[in-house]
């Protein structure tokens, strides 16, 4: 019998992050900090009353998940704040193991007149290619003892958004007052992929994907439909958020009108009876077509268990969860965190969450690690990729023998 699967194991070994929000995910200790320097108001100065007040271990409601980025957004509006807590980040999932890290983030929501959008995605890469740097020039990296860092950014456009949310989108609105809203949302979106492409083609900055995130009930993806096909024209890969609170019709619009490469949270995704569209006849075979379609295509998907946890009331522990369904289509998952902060959690944690909730064997599990490094938007050449996958693929089994025998 197989030795089983430890935590040291899943420590040890190199994994990815996907799906990580940059605004979700800072330190408690650098929060206080800089919203001390900057005189930002916080409901607790220390961390055990945000954790009390804010970063709670549970949530009653998604809204109630969200009030907390309304603190870290307002100490992410100079580029040094943002280099340091993207840096910090990068030191967070080295120190766990995560060797590849997608780190998305709406620059929009930290623009202001002296903080444009092109500066607030150069503060992000500052901060990461810092990180990057530093250990990919350290000996275990050199000697083959480990293997480098690498990381790709993702800019987010958002479904729907506020005056109150930031100074970009308060101008926005107030330039296309007398356009729809949906308009104004499809422009700011329209923006972002355009940033992107240009950032990513001509200065060369690792901006890997667009993605679309936000509540979905009420603003369908295919409102910005415009952007996602200008970010495919330019060979910009796209992930969606879909299927995190709405049903398979979400997740079939971010695949066939926006183009999707990946979907964010894809939780819903086997919920027949959420389906709303009365054309569709027979909703069971619908969404049996549509795993099948995402399986036999490898479109990834970026599972997040604990924030689904905390944020979906009827999925009460992680053996309600689909991914069992999901491992059972054989679908392509990699396990993230979605915010490291707000969550609670590291990539280590959703793994041993995993291991030790739904009995997986070691080869699963290693499918799993794998896929995450294969479903990854690397933003090197192809054959970069396969090679770097490949010094993956060699650490992984090494450290199998050595720690699991």
């Amino acid at each position: 019998m197989s030795a089983p699967i430890t935590p040291e194991f899943i420590r040890a070994i190199p994994k990815t992050d996907l799906h990580v929000h940059l605004d979700g995910s800072l330190r408690i200790p650098t929060l206080i900090e800089l919203a001390d320097q900057d005189g930002i108001p916080l409901p607790a100065t220390d961390e055990a009353g945000l954790k009390e007040k804010v970063f709670k271990p549970h949530y009653a409601s998604l809204p109630e998940y969200l009030q907390g980025f309304a603190y870290t957004c307002a100490v992410m509006q100079k580029a040094e704040n943002i280099q340091r807590i993207a840096y910090e980040l990068a030191q967070d999932n080295l120190e766990e193991g995560v060797r590849y890290v997608e780190v998305r983030f709406a620059p929009q929501l930290h623009c202001h007149d002296e903080f444009q959008l092109a500066d607030v995605v150069r503060a992000v890469a500052d901060g990461m290619d810092q990180a990057k740097d530093e250990h990919n020039r350290s000996e275990p990296v050199k000697n083959g003892t480990d293997i480098p860092f690498e990381y790709g950014i993702i800019v987010c456009a958002l479904r729907s958004f506020n005056e109150h949310m930031s100074d970009y989108y308060r101008k926005l609105l107030s330039l296309m007052s007398y356009a729809r809203k949906k308009e104004v949302f499809a422009t700011a979106s329209l923006e972002i992929a355009r940033a992107g492409v240009a950032m990513a083609q001509k200065e060369g900055i690792p901006v890997v994907a667009f993605d679309l995130a936000g509540e979905e009930a009420g603003y369908p993806a295919d409102d910005h439909r415009e952007a996602f096909g200008y970010a495919h024209k330019h060979f910009l890969r796209k992930t969606v958020h879909a299927g995190e609170a709405y049903g398979p019709e979400s997740i079939f619009q971010a695949i066939t009108d926006c183009h999707a490469n990946r979907i964010g949270h894809g939780t819903f995704l086997f919920a027949h009876e959420m389906i709303q569209n009365p054309m569709i006849e027979d909703p069971e075979k619908y969404t049996r077509l549509l795993a099948e379609y995402i399986a036999s295509q490898r479109i990834a998907i970026e599972v997040n268990l604990t924030s689904n946890l905390q944020t979906t009331p009827s999925i009460k522990s992680v053996a309600e969860h689909p991914i069992r369904q999901m491992l059972d289509h054989n679908l392509s998952i990699s396990i993230c965190t979605d915010n490291r902060l707000v969550s609670n959690t590291t990539v280590s944690q959703e793994l041993e969450l995993l291991v030790s909730e739904i009995p997986i064997t070691r080869q699963q599990l290693r499918n799993i690690v794998i896929s995450g490094f294969k479903g990854s938007f690397y933003p090197g050449s192809y054959n970069e990729k396969r090679r770097y996958v490949r010094q993956m693929i060699n650490r992984y089994e090494s450290l199998e023998r050595e720690l699991l025998g």
